[in-house]
């Protein structure tokens, strides 16, 4: 256990804008090239290697290499929870156009915050799961009732805790847009999985914002009663 973190040096990785951007763009879950990160950032791609390398460095981000390409992501859960969490307690920027409008609508609907379902859909299923009984809220974690392992087994979400992994297995992650808990850690991760897989949800292109599908839609209303 650390018993001293540099929460300076942290922060000053976070706090550069080209840097908070990169970071915002990666928290879908999704590794992505050097080039297309700058490309969101709006800086040169020798700016954005530079970045990088500092994030890597300060263990906010990891990369793997693909022939000549080398494609980064987040480097934990715990990094995404950070910045989920920095995002609810920051102050909104002014929306200058109707893209960045649109974009927003989009994000607080339903978004992937790492690898698991945020936004107003993933409230609105974590809140069902609560109702029914299924999940239990324990301290800062939820706890899964044996009906709802029988229940989320037959709708095909892997539910066995692997209990030498060192992540949560069913976290609660506070939501920058509603201020509220949804479901993460590998549970919150197996049941989105199993969405996408249903096609129940599908990614956006260049966004971490997901659309319910009609499917999705009627499939949420018939397995968990929610009317969305």
């Amino acid at each position: 256990m650390c018993t001293n973190p540099n929460i300076v040096e942290v922060a000053s990785l976070i706090g550069e804008p080209s840097r908070i951007t990169i970071l915002l763009n990666l928290l879908g879950g999704k590794s992505l090239p050097a080039s297309e990160l700058a490309r969101f950032a709006r800086i040169t791609p020798q700016t954005a290697s530079s970045h990088l390398s500092k994030m890597v460095e300060g263990g906010l981000l990891v990369h793997e290499s693909y022939g000549r390409h080398k494609y980064y992501r987040l480097a934990s859960a715990e990094v995404a929870y950070a910045l989920e969490a920095l995002q609810a307690i920051a102050s909104p920027k002014p929306i200058r156009s109707l893209r960045e409008s649109d974009q927003l609508r989009a994000l607080r609907y339903a978004r992937t915050c790492y690898d698991h379902i945020a936004g107003q859909i993933g409230v609105a299923l974590t809140d069902r799961l609560l109702e029914l009984g299924l999940l239990q809220e324990a301290g800062k974690d939820f706890i899964l009732s044996p009906a709802g392992k029988q229940r989320l087994e037959r709708f095909g979400v892997e539910v066995e805790e692997d209990r030498k992994r060192r992540r949560h297995y069913a976290r609660q992650c506070l939501d920058w847009s509603e201020r509220r808990h949804h479901i993460s850690g590998t549970l919150g991760a197996a049941l989105t999985r199993r969405l996408f897989e249903l096609r129940w949800i599908e990614r956006l292109p260049d966004s971490r914002a997901v659309r319910v599908t009609p499917e999705g839609l009627q499939g949420l209303a018939d397995e968990f009663g929610i009317d969305l």
